[in-house]
């Protein structure tokens, strides 16, 4: 059984037991959180495809970790202008392991 789920404005395709790194989520580590954006999920009973969501479908994760990405360096510079600006970016992000798909 599968899924496909929206968090963060990226999708997803989620298994039970599956780890995935998503945009940051509120929560603490070890806390449970429940996606209901979800557009598709394919189980025993067929594929079921959301239009744009599955009605009462939910995907149950564990936080395993809130963490945040290596940085990455921004750099802008106008040539013969004196103009140089540097600048760096950490993402911050959630790792989850989905601990179960439901549907209606």
């Amino acid at each position: 059984m599968y899924a496909i789920i929206e968090t963060g404005g990226k999708q997803y395709r989620v298994e039970t037991g599956s780890l995935v790194l998503v945009e940051s989520l509120p929560g603490e580590v070890g806390g449970m959180i429940e996606l209901g954006q979800v557009r598709l999920v394919h189980g025993d009973k067929g594929l079921e495809i959301g239009q744009p969501l599955v009605k009462g479908a939910t995907v149950k994760a564990e936080i395993i970790h809130q963490g945040r990405t290596r940085s990455i360096t921004i750099f802008k510079k106008q040539r013969r202008k004196n103009y140089r600006r540097t600048n760096g970016h950490r993402q911050g992000f959630t790792k989850l392991r989905i601990t179960g798909i439901e549907t209606a």
